[in-house]
């Protein structure tokens, strides 16, 4: 199946590498999102995220006439639907983008159009979105109607790879292809063969939704059980660092580094998808979830705790996005532990080098946003709590001789 034109819905952490990506192989490309400041940034070649090398890819794309960003959807041959897929406050999946988005691209499809949704989704949400496009053009045949003589082709395909290494993994890594019929996945893997170079594993619609959510909750599981582990050791007076470290010899025994949560627009939301859909089965996935989501109280208790011991109230907190060394701080626990901090009456003082500016989510607050030169210099009688393993943060020495704790690892023996 040939592609003239692709159209990506949603340019975040991952519509915009996919769109630049995409573009990259000398297809044409037209980037929507409902931001302004987002499509002006990038129609001047220009990105809004921190993702490496991405700049160059969406200047050259851009210059090159093959990347172009748009407010609203225009025709196109294929349409990559990325946009967020949160939960509700009772956990329940927020499908309302997914809807938007079909909405949006619905008046602009044509006979022969392929649809793939990569946000991460519950089970079912591809045939839901199906349903979406099918009551906005009731001119064309959809696969839920017609199979494989549908009009339009739809699949799920959902993206499989890490914030800091996007560009890489984009193309590296296997694909998981999930269409609502035969000819759905091979008009899926006909376009993600423009750029992928591993595997395109094919299967049907509901399996590729599971498989994503498994990846995640399987890794959830894992983390919350090093998060519970680090919990025992702190009653025991045990460096659970070093205890790991000497676990991890045996030969099949792999534990995970601890940390003050899990964050992520994935394994903070993924595993809830699935405890949604079947509670009474998914017990061990929703106690993960709830262990892991309890772990930012625990740090900030022990936070205050060594800051009472000591007589402080000057606290320097190093990183708040949810994983080192990039500037998403969505589902971040080490933002809840700020938070808890500056409701508990405490002083604050933020290092974190890759935000220029504090996220509003801290208001009223507004914790001063410092270099970490800064920090050592005008800070040094306050208690240092490192929750992020920046590169910057890593240097065994960087905090000898002040009151630190570590919660992420970052320095020598995890203390």
């Amino acid at each position: 199946m040939a592609f003239d034109r692709v159209a990506v819905i949603g340019l975040g952490y991952i519509g915009l590498p996919t769109a630049a990506v995409l573009a990259s192989r000398k297809l044409e490309v037209i980037g929507v999102d409902v931001q302004p400041s987002v499509v002006d940034t990038i129609n001047r070649g220009e990105i809004h995220i921190v993702e490496p090398d991405l700049d160059m890819v969406v200047k050259a794309a851009v210059n090159q006439g093959y990347l172009r960003a748009s407010l609203t959807p225009e025709p196109a041959d294929a349409f990559l639907i990325a946009v967020p897929t949160p939960f509700q406050g009772d956990h329940q999946p927020d499908l309302s983008y997914i809807e938007a988005a079909g909405r949006a691209i619905a008046p602009v499809l044509k006979s022969g159009d392929l649809v793939i949704l990569e946000s991460t989704s519950p089970v079912g949400a591809t045939e839901q979105l199906a349903e979406w496009l099918a009551d906005e053009r009731p001119d064309l045949s959809f696969p839920q109607q017609s199979g494989d003589a549908s009009d339009i082709r739809i699949a799920h395909c959902p993206e499989r790879v890490l914030p800091g290494h996007v560009l890489r993994e984009l193309v590296q890594n296997d694909r998981v292809v999930g269409g609502m019929t035969p000819s759905c996945s091979a008009a899926a893997v006909d376009l993600y063969r423009q750029f992928v170079d591993a595997d395109c594993l094919v299967t049907d619609v509901r399996t590729a939704e599971m498989c994503k959510l498994t990846e995640n909750s399987f890794r959830d599981v894992n983390i919350a059980f090093a998060n519970e582990l680090s919990l025992i050791c702190d009653r025991h007076g045990i460096d659970v660092w070093n205890l790991i470290r000497l676990a991890n010899h045996h030969p099949r025994v792999q534990i995970l580094q601890p940390g003050p949560g899990v964050g992520g627009h994935c394994i903070a939301v993924d595993p809830w998808f699935i405890v949604s859909q079947t509670p009474e089965e998914a017990r061990l996935i929703r106690t993960a979830r709830e262990r892991n989501d309890g772990k930012p109280t625990f740090v900030a208790d022990r936070i205050e705790a060594q800051a009472n011991a000591l007589g402080i109230r000057d606290i320097v907190c190093m990183g708040i996005t949810f994983k080192p060394d990039i500037d998403d701080v969505r589902q971040s626990p080490s933002l809840i532990v700020v938070r808890q901090l500056l409701d508990r009456g405490f002083r604050l003082s933020i290092v974190e080098p890759n935000l220029q500016q504090i996220p509003e989510e801290l208001e009223p607050h507004r914790p001063q946003l410092i270099s970490l030169e800064e920090a050592l210099s005008r800070h040094s009688d306050a208690l240092f709590s490192v929750l992020v393993a920046h590169q910057q943060f890593q240097p065994p020495d960087i905090l000898e001789g002040r009151h630190a704790l570590d919660f992420c690892g970052a320095l020598a023996g995890g203390r």
